[in-house]
């Protein structure tokens, strides 16, 4: 391995830890503002419950996404700055843009969010968690206009060997923004549901049944259920787009080595080996004319062919093809599972299936296994370039970087995010393992003015019920 891959390599890896944490807090905080809304209307005691609940994973998914990406933001200084130089005038503002608007609107609210509900009231505590909602999309609007803009470059010139953007709207607004923005925020809600659906089989497969934990369950079924068809049909229209301006990739997705004589349509290759040196599909399980249908919406379009290509302009179509089919299996697989939870709800079964609720636990992650095998599909696909047709990426990365100085940084960065965010996961799993607690048992974070405790930082709203109790707050019989 030289600098360069291992470099890749090294952004790959800390890009996959941070993509999961971000993902969560768009989904969550949507849902927080959902059961907020859901509680001032009804006053249900469910809703408020599963509020403070998911309140606690949401503060430990934020802090340890802030930690990853802070630490992935580097690395376009030290291992890529060719890149910087090449084209930070345009993703240099766009990610002060998500600062400026994204970053202070959260951090600005976060606080009375996590600690502020018995000081500044229901109403303006709700405000406050609409606020961050609102900032966690604003958040995911900038980053993926920044890494759309990669993918179909426009609204910029060339001028001594650097980008210089001469039309914002149309860098923000490039023709793969609205499919790949509208596909991730999707993406991060069945995350969320799965999560949370995944959660609540596990509570009812150990008998506990109360009423937060089944309003948890019809919840993530209902968004489910919604949910994975748009997710469908946003893919087939990223797939077109894609065919459009990336043809290489979507040809490298579908293994598709040669196109086919005239009027016989593509067929679909539904599992096969695709061998980058005997430039071939081998294994391959054909569907004829159904990938002229599925990717043209026609009985016999065609899709240019890997060949059509040079070689050195051809992603590496072994990786893309299975990362794509596990992303597509794993949605179908969503879809079984909100089908399954509409059948049974209508039978009254839906809490009682012990089936469906281990189907259910078993789909608890699949939300984030399909986001990191999508991601995968885009970035890996979009190969050999950094910035599409502008920058390949042996170009962008920092020429004195040695192979043994990027393995040694890549070694220490497994062992660090391992210890760290393995720690952050297990006590997030934990937190979800107690599941909601009623609201005798619940000391609600940040309570009245009176009260001596003093939270000072996010993840101290994760705290557990119960633990670390300060000494001097004893007498107030918490």
């Amino acid at each position: 391995m030289d600098a360069l891959l291992l470099a890749r390599i090294q952004f790959g890896f800390t890009i996959s830890f941070h993509i999961i944490f971000p993902a969560l807090t768009i989904g969550l905080a949507s849902y927080l503002v959902v059961l907020e809304a859901l509680w001032l209307r009804t006053r249900r005691q469910a809703y408020i419950d599963l509020y403070h609940f998911w309140l606690k994973v949401f503060a430990v998914a934020f802090a340890m996404g802030v930690v990853s990406g802070i630490v992935m933001a580097y690395q376009f200084g030290t291992n890529w700055s060719n890149f910087s130089r090449f084209a930070g005038s345009i993703t240099g503002p766009l990610l002060t843009y998500e600062v400026l608007t994204a970053f202070f609107l959260e951090a600005g609210f976060l606080g009375v969010m996590l600690f502020g509900l018995k000081r500044v009231g229901p109403g303006l505590h709700f405000v406050s968690t609409l606020a961050v909602a609102i900032g966690t999309l604003i958040s995911a609007t900038w980053i993926l206009a920044s890494n759309s803009w990669m993918h179909t470059p426009q609204g910029h010139e060339i001028i001594d060997g650097r980008v210089v953007p001469v039309d914002w709207l149309a860098v923000i607004f490039n023709p793969s923004f609205p499919y790949r923005l509208a596909h991730m925020v999707t993406a991060a809600y069945l995350a969320t549901a799965l999560m949370v659906g995944g959660t609540a089989a596990w509570h009812l497969l150990r008998g506990h049944g109360s009423p937060p934990v089944r309003t948890m369950l019809s919840m993530a079924m209902w968004m489910l259920l919604a949910a994975a068809p748009i997710q469908a049909i946003l893919g087939d229209q990223h797939g077109l787009n894609t065919l459009r301006y990336q043809p290489a990739k979507l040809a490298a997705i579908e293994g598709h080595w040669e196109r086919p004589p005239a009027g016989e349509g593509v067929p679909l290759t539904l599992f096969g080996w695709p061998d980058m040196k005997a430039e071939t599909t081998r294994y391959k399980v054909d569907v004829p004319r159904l990938g002229s249908l599925i990717l043209t919406h026609s009985w016999d379009g065609e899709i240019p062919a890997l060949k059509e290509f040079p070689p050195e302009d051809r992603p590496n179509s072994t990786i893309v093809f299975w990362t794509f089919r596990i992303m597509v299996g794993l949605g179908l697989l969503m879809i079984a599972l909100a089908l399954c939870g509409l059948w049974l709800r209508r039978s009254s079964r839906l809490y009682a299936s012990r089936p469906f609720l281990r189907f259910a636990l078993a789909m608890s992650p699949a939300g984030l296994a399909a986001i990191l095998a999508g991601w995968y599909t885009t970035e890996i696909g979009r190969q050999p370039w950094t910035v599409y047709g502008l920058l390949r990426t042996a170009d962008a990365a920092t020429p004195q970087h040695t192979t043994g100085q990027v393995a040694f940084t890549l070694l220490l960065f497994v062992v660090v995010y391992f210890a760290v965010f393995g720690a952050g996961t297990a006590y997030g799993l934990r937190l979800l393992a107690k599941g909601p607690a009623p609201a005798e048992h619940r000391r609600d974070a940040g309570g009245g003015p009176g009260e001596r405790r003093q939270p000072m930082r996010p993840l101290s709203a994760a705290q557990e019920d119960g633990d670390g109790e300060a000494p001097e707050e004893s007498h107030h019989g918490h």
